[in-house]
């Protein structure tokens, strides 16, 4: 147990790294996705899950990333998000992908909402000196998805079967 808990103590790090650069920059580097994938290979392995769970598993991921890239190639979220999700959607399966994406598109709404009522006001001064805020505030600017991605598999992770399965 103890084994799965600091091998999901990364994963909450990593989560929380990409929504931070997500919100700074627009951008999620590739290495964040990638160390989520691997991270779950390490603890399936660890868990001891059957080859068809790795199954369910993978196909989770591929659903995700093709529905990903098409919102990628329709102009909805980035790149880094299409992996991003797609990596998450690893670590949930196909278990709890359906909660996942509904509660991260909640996150995502919200998001989306904040930053556009936010855009409508003038920037204070104070906040005018920091390049990342002046981007967020831009009225063209996107919504930096990877924010609403990351807390949603953090708001679900606590109730998925994996982590249940944790705690047998």
């Amino acid at each position: 147990m103890i084994t799965h808990l600091l091998i999901l103590a990364p994963l909450v790090v990593l989560l929380a790294l990409a929504a931070g650069w997500d919100l700074a920059s627009y951008t999620i580097p590739n290495f964040i996705p990638l160390t989520v994938l691997l991270g779950f290979a390490v603890f399936a392995a660890n868990a001891g899950y059957p080859a068809i769970l790795y199954g369910t598993h993978a196909l989770a991921a591929l659903i995700a990333l093709t529905t990903g890239f098409a919102l990628f190639a329709l102009g909805y979220i980035g790149g880094g998000d299409a992996k991003l999700f797609a990596a998450i959607a690893a670590w949930f399966g196909l278990h709890d992908l359906f909660q996942y994406v509904l509660v991260a598109s909640i996150f995502g709404g919200a998001l989306t909402l904040v930053l556009l009522a936010g855009r409508r006001v003038p920037l204070p001064a104070a906040l005018a000196g920091h390049s990342w805020i002046v981007r967020l505030h831009e009225p063209r600017a996107g919504i930096p998805y990877g924010v609403a991605l990351a807390a949603g598999a953090l708001a679900i992770l606590p109730y998925t079967e994996l982590f249940r399965s944790l705690a047998a």
